[in-house]
């Protein structure tokens, strides 16, 4: 593993900006999460290294294509990522009374959360670019899904070797959950189905079929072995979104029929209309119980973490430590101010999206594209009501924001542009008043 943390530290040193996402993915998911490397009595991790190598070869050369560092400037996505990323690290701190540890420990999730997103932001620019980190995304989802099923059929967990995660892969219920290098088994597919939809498009738009086919089987392999609820969920969403295509137009009305329907179903089920997902039974063995405990509990000691979190959550009920759910784990561990960045973050690349779909309206494969864009987004947010982003694959959900921002901003540039050259026109023209032939009065435009 040393050997590869520093072949892909100098590549990313000197590769061109837009080829660094090659070795920095590939070495990142493909080394156990954890892996680290001790120098001079201190543990950095193999990512941080790449990150840090990543970004002083972004930030410190400039690039022939010129233009703005990050794919349409800093736009409002970034600002509450970063925002996020801040107030989730600081309510630890407060929480923890500025202990090193806290402190320690809060810089880490700083230097990967928002070092990766920076990162990959300045990487992925274009068009081009987003269909290389989609293709490499394919061989990876290939790679990891052979590997996942041998860990299916011989038990034997090969990233085990490297020292971190075992070789003796986890079994529930008489049956094995593969997980390769991941952090767990529920991780593992959740990464392979929130991919498919990237690889269906890059089917679809003919950019790469061959890879596109390799990705979506290796997708499929890593669901399915990892023997887990909340990927076939997440897979099930995105087929779900791509059944939606001839509804688009009315999505805002499907949206407040939603809201509206789990509304009534709250008010007319004797439990809270949340406790629907501990019906929720697809894999043996799985834990729907415990995912709507934990939001039940969430709701009900608002009091003891809406300012900057709690530690107590593991005496509010049984299991309670296991926070396997990102919403929780935002309300929890880092107060409203974090819970409702986070979410903003969800809400601001969702209306991105919609927004630019909307633009291209008439070009059916513009439309395709950012409305698989947004399914991407939806299994995202499906998986986070299951898990909690905490190895690999909140590199995959930084990866995927840049993609969704450089995707959208030639449109919505276009239309900001188009905006700018009307209004002046508009402004330089004065109203006045003038009868209408039913004798009312309306409005004249005259020009200056």
């Amino acid at each position: 593993m040393a050997v590869a943390t520093v072949v892909g530290t100098v590549l990313m040193l000197v590769r061109p900006r837009n080829k660094i996402f090659i070795p920095f993915i590939l070495v990142s998911f493909l080394g156990s999460w954890g892996q680290y490397v001790y120098i001079f009595g201190v543990h950095l991790f193999v990512v941080r290294i790449l990150i840090v190598a990543g970004l002083a070869r972004v930030f410190a050369s400039k690039d022939n294509d010129g233009g703005p560092r990050f794919a349409g400037g800093w736009n409002a996505v970034d600002t509450v990522y970063t925002l996020w990323v801040c107030f989730h690290a600081l309510s630890d701190v407060v929480l923890n009374r500025g202990a090193s540890s806290a402190i320690i420990y809060q810089s880490g999730f700083v230097w990967d959360s928002l070092g990766c997103y920076l990162l990959v932001r300045a990487i992925i620019r274009n068009q081009e670019d987003i269909v290389r980190t989609i293709k490499v995304f394919a061989v990876l989802a290939a790679i990891l899904g052979a590997a996942m099923l041998n860990e299916k059929l011989r038990g034997q967990n090969v990233f085990g070797y490297l020292g971190v995660i075992s070789v003796i892969p986890q079994i529930r219920e008489g049956s094995i959950r593969a997980q390769a290098a991941f952090a767990h088994p529920i991780l593992a597919g959740v990464a392979g189905a929130t991919l498919i939809p990237l690889f269906w498009w890059l089917w679809k738009s003919g950019k790469g079929k061959r890879a596109a086919g390799f990705g979506m089987a290796g997708s499929m392999a890593m669901i399915l072995t990892s023997a887990s609820s909340t990927p076939v969920l997440a897979f099930g969403s995105a087929i779900l979104g791509l059944f939606f295509w001839p509804l688009r137009k009315s999505m805002r009305a499907i949206r407040w029929g939603i809201v509206l329907t789990l509304t009534a179903l709250h008010l007319a089920m004797k439990a809270p209309v949340w406790w629907l997902i501990a019906r929720v039974d697809l894999v043996a063995g799985n834990s729907g119980y415990h995912r709507a405990a934990l939001i039940d509990m969430c709701i009900r000691h608002f009091s003891d973490w809406w300012l900057y979190g709690s530690n107590a959550m593991s005496s509010w009920g049984w299991d309670m430590w296991d926070l396997s759910n990102q919403f929780v784990v935002e309300a929890d561990c880092g107060g409203i101010f974090t819970f409702v960045f986070f979410v903003l973050v969800i809400s601001k690349a969702f209306g991105r999206i919609g927004r630019a779909r909307k633009l291209v309206e008439g070009d059916k494969d513009q439309e395709w594209y950012f409305w698989l864009l947004g399914v991407t987004l939806f299994t995202h947010v499906v998986s986070y009501f299951g898990i909690t982003y905490q190895d690999q694959t909140k590199f995959s959900w930084c990866a995927f924001l840049a993609i969704a921002i450089a995707a959208t901003a030639p449109v919505l540039a276009r239309a900001t542009e188009t905006e700018t050259a009307v209004l002046p026109k508009l402004k330089n023209q004065s109203l006045e008043l003038e009868p209408s032939a039913a004798g009312h009065f309306r409005r004249k435009s005259i020009a200056p």
